[in-house]
Formats: C-alpha cells, sequence, structure tokens
C-alpha cells in the first residue's frame, strides 16, 4: 500500500506553487550571502614563500598562469625565462603535484572604469583574496591522486598532441582560446561552452551503452547514477564549471523523475538544482555561463506547450527566438549588445557545431591525426563568423538595466506563457523592451567622465538628449617579443574589453564628436581601434602636422567655435608650433555655466598665451595639462584660471613621475582627483550643481 507520507509527497512535487516557492528562497538567499559576504585572507600581504598545490594551469606563450591552493585559493602568474623551462614545466610538471613558492602577493584591482570587468570581484566570488607574482618554484610532492592523473592525461593531450582552439573549449571546458569577439557579437559563444547540449550528448551515448546490460523495462536508477557520477568525474576535469554541474545534476533528476514515475515537470526539476546548488555555493548566480544555461533551458521547457512544430529548422528557430527573449537582460547586463542576427546564426551554427565540430574535437581529442579534418571544419565556421559579424546593421546597443527593471521583464514573460490573453502582454513587452533601448534619452542633466585609461588621456561628455563628445582615446597597451616562443595572443585591449562596453552600458550608440588633442600614443593611440569598433561621427584634429595615428583617420582640422546640443566649446590654441604637445588642442568647454578646461599636453607657453588672450578665471573644472609634468601648470597660470577641481590622468608607479610635487603644491588650493589614485572620475552637471564620483581601484 501507498503510505500517506507517499501520498502527500507527491502532491507536494506535483504542486508549480512548491517550486516558485524554492526558486524565490534560493534567490534571496544567493542575494542576501553575498551581500554581506565579508571573507577575510588567511595570509599576510607580506607573506614571499607558500606551500601550495598545482589546481589548474593554463599557458600562453611564455606566460604561466595557475591557479593554487593551499590554505586559500590563489592566483599566480610566472614568466618562462626560457623555451627549455616551459617544455620541462610541461614534461615534468602536473596538476596535483605540491610546490614552494616564493613570491609577492597583490591585492586585485577593482574596475576603475564604470560597468566593465570587476576583475577583484570575480576572484571574490570564487573565495580568492590576492594574486601571486610567482619569482621562482620547486615541485616537493608528486601528486598520486587517480582523479588528478585523469585530468592530468587530459591537459597534456590537448597541450602536446592538439593544439586546437576548439578542442580546448569543447573537451576541456576552457573557451578562452576561442575567437570570442566574433562568436559572441554573432550571439552565439554559448555553444562553446560546456552545458546542457554537450551533456545530453553525452548521456545519451552512456545510456545506450548501458542499456545493452541494464534493460529499460527493469526500471533501474543504476544507469542514470553510473551516467551522473561519469559525468561528475568529467566536470571535476574540465574545472567544476557551473554550466556543466548544472547539466549533469538535471541530468540525473531527470533519470529519477523518470523511473520513479513522478510526473514533476522539467522546468521545476531545473528549479530543484538551481536550489541545490544555490544553497550550495551562492555564488554559482554570478557566474554567467551558469545563469545563460539554466534561464534558457528553463523557459524552454516552460514555453515547450506553445507554438509546438515538429520541422526541424522551424524548431531550430522557435528556439532561437525564446533563448533570446529569455536571455535578453543577462546579455544586455554583461554585453550592452544585442544582435538580432542571432536569430539566423543559431540556425547556421547550432547544427554545424553539434553534429560537426563538437564530435569531431571529441574524436580529435582520440584520434589527433584527424585533427587537420577538424582545422578544415574550423576554418569555414571561423570564416563563416566573420561575414556574419561584419553585417553590423542588426546591433542593437542597450544600457545598463535596474534589478528592478529585470524582475518586471520577466514577470511580463510568465504572464505572456500563462495568461489567456497573450498577444496584450507581448505589447506590453516590445513596449517595455523599447522603453529599455530609449531609456538613456530621458535623463535631464550633463555628465562628465575623466576615463582611467591608465598613462593617458580620455574624456567623455555627454550632454541631455545623449550627444556625446570624446577628448583623446587614451594609448596603446601591446606586447612584442623577437623570440616566437615568447608571443602570447594580448587579449586584453582596452578599447574592446573595456571602453566601448562602458559606452554601450551608459547608452551610447555613437560618439558624435571626437577631439584628438594630438598625434601622441597617449592620447591618440587607440583612435583607430576606436573608429573600427564603434561609430564615430566627427573625428576632429589640430592644426600642426599630421601624424601617424591621425593620418588613419578621415579627420577634420579644428575650427574655433562648436555648440553641441546645450553646451559651447572653444578652441583656444590656434598658433602652430614646433612640436606636437604644443600644438595641443585646448578647449574650453562650457556646460550649464559651468566652465571645463581641457589642456591636452599644452606646456607653459601656451599657457601663457592663454593669459594674453582669454579672460577666463574662476574655472570650475581643470584638466591639468601633461598628466601633471612640471612642463605645464604654472603657478601663473593656475592662480590666473584658480580651479576648483583639478583633474590629472595618469597611469599607477608611471615612469615618468606624474604627476610632479611640484605641480600637486601649486593646484593645492583646488581638489585633486588623479586616476591612479581614484580611478575614472564622474561628474553630473544639473542645474548648475555638481555631483562627483569616483570608480576606485
Amino acid at each position: 500500500m501507498v503510505s500517506q507520507f507517499s501520498i502527500r509527497l507527491r502532491k507536494i512535487l506535483l504542486c508549480n506553487y512548491f517550486y516558485y516557492i524554492l526558486l524565490i528562497i534560493s534567490s534571496l538567499f544567493s542575494f542576501l550571502y553575498i551581500k554581506n559576504y565579508n571573507y577575510k585572507s588567511i595570509y599576510n600581504i607580506n607573506d614571499n614563500s607558500f606551500n601550495l598545490n598545482i589546481y589548474s594551469y593554463k599557458i600562453d606563450g611564455d606566460k604561466l598562469s595557475l591557479e593554487l591552493k593551499g590554505k586559500e585559493f590563489l592566483v599566480g602568474t610566472y614568466y618562462f625565462k626560457s623555451i627549455e623551462e616551459k617544455e620541462s614545466f610541461i614534461d615534468n610538471y602536473n596538476i596535483g603535484d605540491t610546490l614552494i613558492i616564493k613570491g609577492i602577493l597583490n591585492i586585485p584591482k577593482n574596475n576603475t572604469i564604470p560597468n566593465t570587468f570587476n576583475y577583484k570581484k570575480y576572484l571574490k566570488y570564487k573565495n580568492i583574496y590576492y594574486t601571486l607574482s610567482i619569482e621562482e618554484f620547486n615541485k616537493t610532492r608528486l601528486n598520486k591522486n587517480i582523479l588528478y592523473k585523469l585530468k592530468n592525461f587530459f591537459y597534456k593531450r590537448i597541450y602536446k598532441i592538439s593544439n586546437n582552439e576548439f578542442i580546448y573549449a569543447l573537451v576541456l571546458g576552457d573557451s578562452t582560446h576561442i575567437n570570442g569577439d566574433s562568436f559572441r557579437n554573432n550571439g552565439v559563444s554559448h555553444l562553446f561552452a560546456l552545458s546542457g547540449l554537450h551533456v545530453s550528448l553525452i548521456s545519451l551515448i552512456l545510456l545506450k551503452i548501458l542499456s545493452l546490460f541494464f534493460k529499460e523495462k527493469d526500471g533501474s536508477i543504476i544507469p542514470y547514477i553510473i551516467v551522473f557520477l561519469i559525468l561528475i568525474i568529467y566536470s571535476f576535469i574540465t574545472g567544476l564549471r557551473p554550466s556543466l554541474l548544472r547539466a549533469s545534476l538535471f541530468s540525473l533528476l531527470i533519470g529519477i523523475n523518470k523511473v520513479y514515475y513522478y510526473n514533476i515537470k522539467g522546468e521545476n526539476l531545473l528549479i530543484i538544482v538551481f536550489f541545490i546548488m544555490t544553497i550550495l555555493n551562492p555564488f554559482v548566480i554570478t557566474d554567467i555561463s551558469f545563469l545563460l544555461s539554466w534561464s534558457i533551458t528553463f523557459f524552454l521547457l516552460f514555453t515547450s506547450e506553445l507554438y509546438k512544430v515538429k520541422n526541424y529548422i522551424l524548431n531550430l528557430f522557435r528556439t532561437s527566438i525564446i533563448s533570446l527573449i529569455c536571455s535578453l537582460p543577462i546579455i544586455i547586463n554583461n554585453f550592452y549588445t544585442i544582435n538580432l542576427l542571432s536569430l539566423i546564426n543559431n540556425i547556421i551554427f547550432v547544427p554545424f557545431v553539434t553534429f560537426v565540430i563538437y564530435p569531431l574535437s571529441m574524436l580529435t581529442f582520440i584520434f589527433p591525426f584527424l585533427n587537420t579534418i577538424l582545422l578544415f571544419f574550423a576554418n569555414i565556421l571561423n570564416t563563416i563568423s566573420g561575414f556574419m559579424e561584419s553585417i553590423k546593421i542588426f546591433t542593437i546597443y542597450f544600457s545598463k538595466i535596474t534589478t528592478i527593471e529585470i524582475i518586471i521583464y520577466y514577470l511580463l514573460i510568465v504572464l505572456i506563457v500563462k495568461c489567456k490573453k497573450k498577444l496584450k502582454f507581448i505589447i506590453i513587452l516590445f513596449l517595455f523592451i523599447l522603453f529599455l533601448y530609449l531609456k538613456p534619452n530621458f535623463k535631464n542633466y550633463n555628465s562628465i567622465y575623466f576615463i582611467d585609461v591608465g598613462q593617458g588621456d580620455s574624456s567623455l561628455i555627454i550632454t541631455k538628449h545623449n550627444k556625446s563628445i570624446l577628448i583623446d582615446t587614451g594609448g596603446i597597451i601591446n606586447y612584442e617579443s623577437k623570440d616566437e616562443w615568447k608571443k602570447r595572443r594580448n587579449k586584453f585591449n582596452l578599447v574592446t574589453s573595456s571602453i566601448i562596453p562602458f559606452f554601450k552600458s551608459i547608452g551610447l550608440k555613437k560618439i558624435d564628436y571626437l577631439f584628438l588633442t594630438h598625434n601622441d600614443a597617449d592620447h591618440a593611440g587607440y583612435s583607430k581601434n576606436l573608429v573600427d569598433n564603434f561609430k564615430v561621427d566627427n573625428i576632429i584634429i589640430n592644426k600642426g602636422k599630421v601624424g601617424n595615428f591621425e593620418s588613419k583617420l578621415n579627420y577634420k582640422f579644428i575650427n574655433d567655435y562648436y555648440e553641441i546640443d546645450n553646451i559651447k566649446i572653444y578652441s583656444l590654441n590656434n598658433k602652430i608650433y614646433n612640436d606636437e604637445n604644443s600644438n595641443s588642442i585646448i578647449l574650453l568647454i562650457i556646460v550649464d555655466d559651468k566652465k571645463i578646461l581641457f589642456m591636452g599636453d599644452a606646456g607653459i607657453e601656451q599657457e601663457k598665451e592663454i593669459i594674453k588672450k582669454y579672460n577666463i578665471d574662476n574655472i570650475d573644472i581643470l584638466k591639468v595639462g601633461h598628466h601633471g609634468s612640471k612642463t605645464s601648470s604654472s603657478e601663473e597660470f593656475i592662480k590666473f584660471t584658480s580651479p576648483s577641481y583639478s583633474i590629472i590622468s595618469c597611469g599607477v608607479n608611471n615612469k615618468f613621475g606624474h604627476p610632479n610635487k611640484k605641480v600637486l603644491n601649486t593646484l593645492e588650493n583646488s581638489k585633486i582627483y588623479r586616476t591612479d589614485q581614484d580611478g575614472s572620475i564622474f561628474f553630473k552637471i544639473k542645474t548648475n550643481n555638481l555631483n562627483i564620483k569616483t570608480y576606485l581601484p
């Protein structure tokens, strides 16, 4: 007989509200846990010798990146001194080995440009408080753990036999080797993250094999447990990635549900997975791959009864539409870009990756001689991706959205699915998305950002009506080496990694005016990169000799005066000198009766000219000349302009010694902000009032 407890349990398990309560509880728990999390490191910043185990590693040219486990996790970086040392590490060091390491602990930095990737927070969510600059290391104990040996086998085989980006991603789960910009811009980068799609294929193959030993009519749960254990081992090998763990746990619950006839809906099983994972690790909700894989799978199951189609292509298109709609807030708040062409891209890329690239990657890992065939199809995939990425007309930028807006968005989706009057809520959802797109145009204040671009200059002014003026772009960070073995791909590009995402996050669709004060690399070095990746309508340069950065652009020479929206711009340096710094554009910009003076790299001679020709005392904000160098900001000039706020843009511990101590003393009567200490500086100008915010490192 069936017990009363079993009956009640089954009733609970079939009640949708039970799962909604679970979802709310686990979400609130994670949110409150993260908000109140205050981790204290066991290590002391002055420690310089460590006994650590290798948890994972990655080699890129001469750079060795290590995730290390000791009293707590550390992230270490070491640079090989020779190719022999690099090869020796690959041959003799394994994951799980114990090392004695000498090095310097560093506190990770916050993002100093708003709404961009925060490395410090990212490490914090992985319980990592310090990074470690490794000076030397030696092995003290070999790894003997069978799971680590299996993990090492995967790593060594990929490093030594088949150095293919798709094998890294689809076998090892490391998608950092993939050309991320191309696939991400096409909206298909999720295909290269190990998650539900790959787990489903692996599970299907394993269950088919196990069905030879366990007949389905026996109703045995054992095959599903075996598959789950294999998937967990595979998850360990690939770094316990949350998206893969989510898919593995979901696979087990499907098996239990099927064998014991609980008849729990698929979306409710996913909520159980969410509950388990967030209780075990509240930080899992900060992992974008987990959020995307969970939300897309959930809403595909949640809407499975709507608009069913049997045709494969039409079903793929339906899946693509639902995936885009349900992942929209996550994509917006991480990339600030939506590519509507992804609806078509998924129809092209999903079958190609699922039935060609993924199986070939697995087979090439086992049979390396297939690598040539894999490379052939990989080149086809990259070519198609590059072509589709070049079509920009369907790309839409969104500014960052709030938590309340995200909740409203998902409530509207639920209402569309659950309510009878679907068209009404579809229209409301469309209007809400339109509001999110147009939201930046509704603000009623002017903004000025002095962007932290390291040892360089870049300032952004945004008017009330979302017109934008960028003054300089910052310089170039590049890694060059004559030795081929030392070369590593410089994946960090300040323009594409930080500056453009920042522009998008605050609602900029384009730069209306770009003023390049002069041709020095730290002011104009990123200009071509910016123009190639973001729309810039007008490029204005000084009247001196056209330099190498400027010559690559469709530029105009500066005029004496501009009026853009509600602001006035005066050019104050119209003489031509013999050196680039002296020819710097100097701009006086008046915003709501606030006077902002941008000095570029102009020197004391140009300051004297301004004193002679203009009456511009009581400057509200002075963008200090030449990064605070002693060649600018004379006592006479600072006394003449008497700024209330002085902004110095310079890099941390820069080799030039900027800002000069004498200059700092000269500016002491003003409030000084420095990008090396304060990060980016934001001025909000509203009804002649200034509100200031800094983004500290």
